[in-house]
């Protein structure tokens, strides 16, 4: 059974930095892309950064420049850096794994998703 963990959420004053990072159990995803996507409260889910197999990333223009995706493939984990975060930043973030050949900023794109884990940044 596929699952996905998130882990290193948390409460951050605005202009700091929280580490988020995410394991896949179950099968390994060395050569899927996995993507990162929050859901602020009232809102929807929204795309964040993505990762494909061999490292190229793409990022959302709102998180460009302050938001680093990573992963490691020998772990079967990917990373979600966060710095000079904001409070419109708040959200709850889920990782997800792409459909086999794809990678894109659409959930339906994802055939695999983690439970999330709340970030509050506060002002």
């Amino acid at each position: 059974q596929v699952q996905l963990a998130e882990s290193g959420g948390g409460l951050v004053q605005a202009g700091g930095s929280l580490r988020l990072s995410c394991a896949a159990s179950g099968r390994t995803f060395s050569n899927y892309g996995m993507g990162w996507f929050r859901q602020a409260p009232g809102k929807e889910r929204e795309f964040v950064a993505n990762i494909n197999w061999s490292g190229s990333t793409l990022y959302a223009d709102s998180v460009k420049g302050r938001f680093t995706i990573s992963r490691d493939n020998a772990k079967d984990t990917v990373a979600l850096q966060m710095n000079s975060l904001k409070p419109e930043d708040t959200a709850v973030y889920y990782c997800a794994v792409a459909r086999p050949g794809w990678l894109s900023t659409t959930m339906r794109t994802y055939d695999y998703w983690g439970q999330g884990t709340q970030v509050t940044v506060s002002s």
